[in-house]
């Protein structure tokens, strides 16, 4: 590989599109900060737009609702791997956050006396998530910051996938190497670097997240000497719209919202899935649905359930889901006649890059923010609409951390930075990746299974410059898939997402987060794994 073609110098690179990317792009371009915002696809092609649901937050004006209250659902959801600490300062800024949201131009749903609509999604005890354009809270929060973004000039480089981080002799980050859309490499320095990469769906066959949520932040992250945690925890989604077997790529989401006004989940006999099996019944927390829906298809030997929502008719879905209605008449369903076909599939990963809830991570002048990051706010299970609250709230912080960092002179000189070429590391096929990935490390999983996963990566890993964004891309993939199944297969027990077929029960012996770092040679390994605590970072 022959040496950058260009360079480009800034005091804070971005790596990503979304709410939490966008909302630390221009709080560090308010603080007077040099801002280069860097996206694999256009500004547009994000995860955050997807989002249906909205906001989870407590604004103050409901005397029935409280953060206490809130930081309680979201420990209860989390499956005793929260930080209560971290929920509770994520939490407590929220109606800052939706403020400042707002002030940019984002547009909420009223109700009534002038105050925002709020809905209820599982594993809420009240009515506390604002939303936008009925269902189309994501779309509208990206619109606005990316209207804010272009209104204050923050510079986007479209087209252009992060491949590894420029490192000092000491470790320090201090810049980034990308590619373009025709594999041309370029250097970006900085003596910070923010990862807000997303997810990472694509690790599976059937996903609601984009193509562009393929864990690249995860893999910079780990080349880069961080640690990540908590990656055995992968929420699957229960209620994603079933367009016929063997469905790949990223599915239609069915929002939880819609159960929120009193759609139930029945079987192909008609009966309940969800009776008897928690309080909340249909509302309750994800990993409980999703798994009594898992539970139910492999009884009856299906592949989807059913959403009744027929008891709204097709005027107030339209108004209220309209996003959701769409895609069923695409697929051939009226809800309101009907009831919806639905199967679990992947859609958040409740861990990642070690970070605190002010974005830092253990390698001075790296950041992380938003779903790539672990601040311990979701634990083993993510609550409903907490995602663009911590996007919000930590990009804000973020941002403000870098400045700090930079103000008080303990991030690394750019000009230090070794500018190597592109690595060459392991990468598998992606298709044969997905298949194995779906059918052994999805929500059941046990030992022999993830043996197999890892056999596999093994035999069809082979190691490539990272010469293209599609290179860039598996090997993200590969590196992660190998450190989840790490984490996954140490953890002997059921706990949130993560579900083991041989070992059923929560053992308390494992209330704690796993951490993996890669060894010297470049293969992940667990790191102190009975020592982490909770939200430590």
């Amino acid at each position: 590989m022959t040496s950058p073609c260009w360079k480009a110098h800034a005091d804070l690179v971005v790596v990503g599109t979304g709410v939490a990317g966008l909302t630390a792009a221009l709080r560090a371009r308010e603080l007077g900060l040099r801002v280069l915002v860097v996206t694999k696809e256009a500004a547009e092609g994000g995860n955050t737009r997807w989002a249906q649901g909205g906001v989870a937050v407590v604004l103050g004006d409901d005397s029935a609702d409280s953060v206490d209250r809130h930081v309680a659902d979201t420990l209860a959801a989390g499956g005793g791997l929260c930080d209560a600490d971290t929920a509770a300062r994520i939490i407590g800024d929220g109606p800052a956050a939706v403020a400042r949201l707002r002030s940019r131009g984002a547009v909420f749903d009223m109700g009534d006396a002038g105050r925002l609509a709020r809905t209820r999604e599982g594993g809420h005890t009240a009515f506390r998530v604002v939303h936008a354009g009925g269902d189309a809270t994501g779309a509208e929060v990206e619109r606005a910051l990316l209207a804010a973004s272009r209104d204050g000039r923050v510079p986007m480089l479209e087209h252009h996938v992060a491949v590894d981080t420029l490192r000092t002799p000491a470790g320090e980050v201090a810049g980034l190497l990308v590619l373009d859309a025709s594999g041309v490499p370029g250097v970006l320095t900085a003596p910070a670097v923010l990862l807000a990469t997303g997810g990472l769906g694509q690790l599976y066959q059937a996903t609601t997240n984009p193509s562009v949520a393929t864990a690249d932040g995860v893999a910079i992250a780990l080349r880069s000497g961080a640690p990540v945690a908590d990656l055995e925890f992968v929420q699957f989604h229960p209620t994603v719209l079933y367009t016929g077997e063997g469905a790949r790529g990223r599915c239609p989401l069915v929002t939880e919202a819609v159960r929120g006004e009193g759609a139930v989940l029945v079987d192909s006999r008609g009966l309940r899935v969800m009776a008897g099996v928690h309080p909340l019944g249909d509302l309750a927390p994800r990993d409980v649905v999703s798994a009594a829906i898992t539970r139910r298809l492999a009884e009856l030997g299906e592949d989807h359930v059913f959403l009744d929502a027929t008891h709204l008719d097709r005027p107030t879905f339209r108004r209220r889901f309209p996003t959701v209605l769409a895609a069923c008449l695409a697929a051939g369903v009226d809800p309101s006649a009907a009831p919806i076909p639905v199967s679990p599939a992947a859609h958040f990963s409740c861990g990642g890059v070690v970070s605190t809830v002010d974005g830092r991570t253990p390698v001075r002048g790296l950041y992380a923010a938003g779903e790539v990051a672990r601040t311990g706010l979701h634990g083993a299970n993510r609550l409903a609409s907490n995602s663009l609250l911590e996007g919000l709230v930590v990009g804000t912080r973020a941002a403000e951390a870098v400045a700090a960092d930079l103000a008080l002179g303990v991030l690394a000189e750019p000009r230090l930075a070794a500018c190597q070429p592109v690595p060459t590391v392991p990468v598998a096929d992606r298709d044969t990746l997905q298949r194995v990935m779906s059918r052994y490390a999805a929500i059941g999983r046990d030992g022999e299974g993830l043996a197999v996963v890892g056999s596999v990566l093994d035999v069809s890993a082979v190691d490539r410059p990272l010469e293209t964004r599609a290179l860039v891309e598996d090997a993200a993939l590969t590196l992660t898939a190998r450190a989840l199944i790490a984490a996954a297969a140490a953890r002997t027990e059921s706990r949130g997402c993560h579900v083991r077929d041989d070992f059923p029960a929560v053992d308390p012996d494992w209330a704690h987060g796993l951490t993996i770092r890669l060894t010297p040679s470049g293969q992940p390994m667990l790191d102190r794994p009975a020592l982490l605590a909770r939200g430590a970072a």
